[in-house]
């Protein structure tokens, strides 16, 4: 099993010194991975305002002051982002942080998000999901002197060079996640290197997890070939009374946490992580909400994650 940290900036509307400061943090920790969510604005009421900082741009920024974790987006939306540049972006942080790159891509959900910010909200966006993904693996797969051409019902590339080569190869992974039974599953089964699930029981994971692998050998792709993964709000204290602040500060309740998350000692925490193992799942991000908590990730750092290693 193997960790990562995710956070999700525009619940507080913290800025780039407060992600880089945890990303290094995390690092320090030997937490295998920090990633972030790809959202300019808060569901719901948010923390605290104001607003947002840009996933790639922050990433970027924390490539060049990090040296080992790896960075990725959990998950930029195909509806705000075109599919060439984004291509290029990823391709570019890749290289800027010596091939510790990944990147998660979904659907899109959020539409008073793009309507603060004057972006189309389409109907059919697991078509557009698809075709970014095609895309951006053709892109990334082209060799230099050649060029890469595309024509879809969303999208056309014509003549598009081949971008500079990233670290990794034959490409960043990908992956893809969300708890949908049927275009989820045969996405990441064709096109992932990683399917991620967020916020439910083992059983249920176990349940998402045999869906893709029914969708890989429908595909005839080895299901041992992608990884799976959970996402997890994290709340975890050395006492009652620890617990309970820090849920408060988080703005939620204990037993909401213990039903949806991680929930409660270091102990209780390491156990419900190994029921996850059991289930199918080889890599964890456990969600900080508040990340400017340093004392919370040291304590799972130091007593939950240590104890898979």
């Amino acid at each position: 099993m193997d960790f990562r940290v995710y956070v999700e900036p525009q619940l507080q509307g913290v800025g780039f010194n407060a992600q880089r400061e945890a990303a290094q943090l995390a690092e320090d920790l030997g937490f295998e991975g920090f990633f972030r969510s790809d959202h300019y604005l808060a569901d719901g009421t948010g923390w605290e305002r104001p607003g947002p900082t840009d996933c790639w741009l922050t990433l970027a920024g924390i490539a060049r002051e990090t040296r080992t974790i790896r960075l990725g987006s959990l998950v930029s939306s195909v509806t705000m982002r075109l599919p060439g540049p984004l291509a290029i972006q990823v391709s570019q942080v890749d290289d800027m942080s010596g091939g510790r790159v990944e990147l998660g891509l979904g659907a899109g959900w959020h539409k008073d998000e793009h309507e603060a910010f004057g972006v189309p909200f389409p109907e059919r966006r697991f078509s557009l999901l698809e075709e970014q993904l095609r895309i951006i693996r053709g892109l990334w797969s082209t060799p230099t002197g050649s060029t890469f051409n595309f024509e879809g019902a969303h999208y056309r590339l014509s003549g598009a060079p081949a971008l500079p080569s990233t670290w990794q190869q034959p490409h960043p992974p990908i992956i893809v996640g969300g708890r949908g039974r049927v275009r989820t599953p045969e996405l990441a089964a064709r096109y992932a290197d990683e399917y991620n699930v967020g916020m439910v029981s083992p059983d249920a994971a176990a349940g998402f997890f045999a869906l893709v692998r029914e969708k890989c050998e429908e595909v005839r792709r080895p299901a041992t070939s992608l990884t799976y993964s959970v996402v997890l709000v994290v709340c975890c204290g050395t006492s009652q009374t620890e617990i309970g602040d820090r849920a408060g500060r988080m703005r939620r309740g204990v037993a909401e946490l213990r039903a949806t998350g991680l929930c409660g000692s270091p102990a209780e925490l390491a156990d419900k992580v190994g029921r996850y193992q059991d289930a199918g799942a080889t890599r964890i991000y456990l969600q900080f909400l508040d990340i400017t908590d340093h004392d919370h990730m040291e304590l799972v750092g130091h007593q939950v994650i240590t104890q898979f290693s």
